[in-house]
C-alpha cells in the first residue's frame, strides 16, 4: 500500500485540564471570557507538547498557580459538531490551599471568575458531557485508577 492508497488518518484536537479541589470535595470550575459555560482549568496542547505539559502551562497562564499535578484521571474521546475529534485529558491536581486560593490571578485575561462547585451541581454549570467527564474523573481518583471515557462517560 502507497501512502496515496492510505485511508485518512484522525488528527484530534487535544486539550487537557486539572481537577482541583476544596476541603470539602468540591471541584474546581472556572469561566472563560470565550464559552458560554464554565469548565476546569486547563486549554489546548501545542505541536510537540505533552498533555501534561500543557495544562500545567495552561493553569500557570490562566490562572497564575505553578500546579503539581498528580496522576492522569480520565482520557475521553470527545468529538465536538464543528470542531471534529477532540481527546480531552484530566489530570488530578489536588486540594488547593487557602494560600494558593489567594494566589489565584487572572494572568492571561481568558479566564473571569472562579468557584468550587458540588459533583451534584455540574449541570448548573455546564454541558451534560463535561459533568459526566468530571464524575468520571472523580470515580477514578476515588478508585485509585485512570479511566478510559467516550463523550464524558467511562467505558
Amino acid at each position: 500500500m502507497t501512502a496515496n492508497e492510505m485511508p485518512p488518518l484522525a488528527t484530534p484536537r487535544v486539550a487537557a485540564g486539572a481537577l482541583f479541589f476544596d476541603d470539602q470535595g468540591r471541584v474546581l470550575l472556572v469561566r472563560p471570557s470565550y464559552k458560554n459555560h464554565w469548565d476546569i482549568p486547563g486549554g489546548y496542547v501545542e505541536p510537540g507538547e505533552s498533555p501534561r505539559d500543557a495544562c500545567m502551562r495552561e493553569i500557570q497562564e490562566e490562572l497564575g498557580l505553578a500546579a503539581a499535578l498528580g496522576p492522569m484521571l480520565v482520557v475521553d474521546w470527545a468529538p465536538a459538531e464543528h470542531e471534529g475529534d477532540k481527546l480531552l485529558f484530566i489530570f488530578s491536581g489536588g486540594s488547593l490551599s487557602p494560600e494558593q486560593e489567594r494566589e489565584i490571578r487572572f494572568v492571561d485575561g481568558e479566564l473571569t471568575e472562579w468557584r468550587y462547585v458540588s459533583a451534584e451541581s455540574l449541570e448548573q454549570h455546564g454541558p451534560p458531557r463535561l459533568a459526566r467527564r468530571i464524575r468520571t474523573a472523580i470515580a477514578a481518583l476515588s478508585d485509585g485508577m485512570s479511566a478510559y471515557a467516550e463523550h464524558g462517560s467511562a467505558i
